[in-house]
């Protein structure tokens, strides 16, 4: 099968891309560069904030995947609304016979934040000009270069004791980067999932404390945390960009979201795509593993340097 991959050099897409080849699919990987594109597959540009370059990036794919948001954009909420769109309808006029997108947890019926009540307006206009969508809805997802635990790993690194607001008592659903690639892929064969949503993690429902002090026991460190209700969304972003690599922007919209608990309501992806997902401990383990290769990597590969 012929796949379009829009955000193939991004934190999943380019996991995703190598995966998908491997599993004997045709890969094109979409990105606004490919002259620097160094990753899987063919390199194809497409930007979808420019509507015209869309249908000539998915001329003759028989299913797109859509990994693309503007997160650190203060106005990613119609970026990502008129991106969908334009990327929906370029679909529909190809013949594009699914998208597959990777969308948030949390339920509809909820006060969402303005990232996860994006993630989900998301869902409706990519299958606004009829082309059947496949959703995958998943909560922090654990990686080597993953915003949220980046942000998780950072803060434990960086402060072996922290104030910290009422969100670290939030639970959430964590899962593995390498079980959302599983299931990416997974769904492509199963037509069962078309036109569907479903949501994705793994094995444990934790609070954002609680990962936080599995992280630190991992590592060997000590973690003291106080909580304090009245540390507002404003001053716990800018708190996160003094301390982390997130810059404010961004930091604002992962704190806005932590207020929602994001959790699996609806575990039916399990039969159709069956495999048993890492639990979070294996899932740390996997992430530091891949960031001390990527440090040696970048070191020339030679121990101790």
């Amino acid at each position: 099968m012929k796949v379009l991959v829009a955000g193939a050099s991004g934190f999943v897409g380019a996991r995703l891309c190598p995966a998908l080849e491997e599993a004997g699919h045709t890969v094109r990987a979409m990105t606004r560069r490919p002259a620097g594109y160094r990753g899987v597959g063919e390199p194809v540009a497409g930007d979808v904030g420019d509507p015209a370059s869309l249908r000539p990036a998915l001329a003759g794919c028989d299913v797109a995947y859509y990994l693309v948001h503007s997160l650190g954009d203060a106005d990613f909420e119609q970026r990502d609304a008129d991106g969908a769109s334009a990327f929906g309808r370029a679909a529909a006029d190809e013949g594009v016979s699914r998208i597959i997108y990777l969308g948030g947890l949390g339920a509809g019926e909820d006060d969402l934040s303005a990232h996860l009540r994006s993630r989900h307006q998301v869902e409706g206009l990519l299958g606004d000009a009829g082309v059947p969508v496949t959703t995958l809805r998943a909560g922090i997802i654990v990686g080597h270069g993953g915003i949220s635990w980046e942000m998780t790993r950072q803060l434990v690194e960086h402060l072996p004791a922290m104030v910290c607001p009422r969100w670290v008592r939030t639970r959430t659903q964590p899962i593995a980067v390498a079980d959302v690639v599983r299931y990416l892929v997974g769904v492509l064969d199963v037509p069962e999932t078309t036109g569907r949503a479903f949501d994705i993690g793994g094995p444990e429902v934790l609070e954002y404390l609680t990962m936080m002090r599995r992280v630190a026991a991992i590592e060997g460190r000590t973690m003291l945390v106080l909580p304090v209700p009245l540390l507002t969304p404003s001053l716990s972003s800018r708190w996160l960009s003094l301390v982390t690599d997130v810059d404010v922007a961004t930091g604002r919209s992962l704190i806005d979201s932590m207020s929602n608990e994001v959790v699996v309501r609806d575990d039916s992806i399990r039969e159709l795509v069956p495999f048993s997902p890492m639990d979070y401990d294996e899932a740390v383990l996997a992430a530091l593993g891949e960031r001390a290769r990527a440090a040696r990597a970048a070191a020339g590969g030679a121990p101790g340097r």
